[in-house]
């Protein structure tokens, strides 16, 4: 079995370093539209057996819900231990594998998600990098053969765990899942890139009309 869990923050404190450009009331339609992408591409993926978030917000659990998804309540402090929590839930056995995607990954293409998951047959992860070095998915297999890093520079700590831990790493470069949005300059590339998220791209042709999304 394969579970997969989109771990996303309250809403009220949500991509703060966009609000030079997007006020809070605009940051909060960019995450419910971004996690609203994701869910969908994450629907079609035939492989996937659960897709849940994990959040403590309840306007994004009435998101997910409505998507079909599960809604795990993210209690704990920390992106790293809510998605552990998270997997912990979704893949309980040693025969189950945990993919974790975040929540800013709005264009990831279906097919990108199915060959990550497809990358790792066995025992060992997959990760697809983001463009400034973080990762935006990781496939864990069993959820728990190295422990989830998120933050800067994680996908070389990835491939360091995955190394020290004697596990296959294989890292595919997507570029559906290259671009999480976190600043301006990513929303310009998000903007000028062929990828998916079609709620995002229509919001951002809204508050942004000189993007040419």
């Amino acid at each position: 079995m394969i579970g997969a869990v989109v771990p996303v923050k309250t809403l009220s404190s949500a991509k703060s370093r966009l609000l030079p450009w997007l006020g809070r009331p605009s940051l909060e339609r960019l995450s419910i539209a971004m996690l609203s992408d994701i869910l969908e591409t994450l629907q079609r993926v035939r492989a996937l057996d659960r897709i849940a978030v994990a959040t403590p917000d309840p306007r994004l659990a009435e998101v997910a819900r409505k998507a079909g998804a599960e809604v795990l309540c993210a209690s704990v402090e920390g992106l790293n231990p809510a998605v552990e929590a998270a997997c912990a839930v979704l893949a309980p056995t040693a025969d189950d594998a945990a993919l974790v995607v975040l929540g800013d990954v709005a264009g990831a293409q279906a097919a990108d998600v199915a060959a990550l998951l497809g990358a790792v047959a066995r025992r060992g992860i997959a990760l697809a990098p983001s463009s400034d070095g973080g990762t935006s998915a990781l496939l864990r297999r069993p959820r728990d053969i190295v422990p989830a890093s998120f933050g800067p520079h994680s996908a070389r700590a990835h491939r360091e765990l995955a190394a020290s831990a004697g596990v296959s790493c294989e890292v595919l470069v997507l570029p559906s899942l290259a671009i999480d949005i976190d600043e301006r300059a990513d929303l310009e590339k998000f903007a000028s890139s062929a990828s998916a998220g079609r709620r995002t791209r229509a919001l951002l042709r809204e508050l942004l009309p000189d993007f040419a999304t």
